[in-house]
């Protein structure tokens, strides 16, 4: 993502996914999630195209653009280990790719990239 300015945000084709997608405003901020060997909050993404289907595709989508990179990596074994984000969507629904961010665990993840 840090090479790339703008992305387009899709392969997203679960329906509950799909209306996190729908309910993204442009401005909105949200945190982009490495889902490879290192399962991880790497860093902050904005959003920049509101919710769209492509021609030639049936599932939507949404535009983002890098915003920041978070100052250390929050792997999801920390997300785990805290209390406060024990009812984080992530935990809850692992394999939904799109998930609403409460502003009380924004700011917990936040102060953590900090420390």
């Amino acid at each position: 993502m840090l090479a790339v300015h703008v992305a387009t945000w899709d392969g997203v084709k679960n329906y509950q996914a799909q209306g996190n997608l729908k309910a993204a405003s442009v401005g909105d901020f949200a945190f982009f999630y490495h889902t490879g060997a290192e399962k991880a909050i790497k860093g902050i993404v904005k959003v920049c195209r509101e919710f769209y289907i492509p021609e030639n595709d049936r599932f939507g989508c949404i535009d983002v653009e890098f915003h920041s990179a978070l100052k250390r990596s929050i792997s999801l074994q920390e997300i785990k280990s805290v209390e406060s984000l024990s009812s984080m969507a992530i935990l809850k629904q692992p394999r939904l790719s799109v998930s609403e961010v409460t502003p009380a665990e924004w700011d917990t993840i936040i102060e953590m990239s900090n420390q």
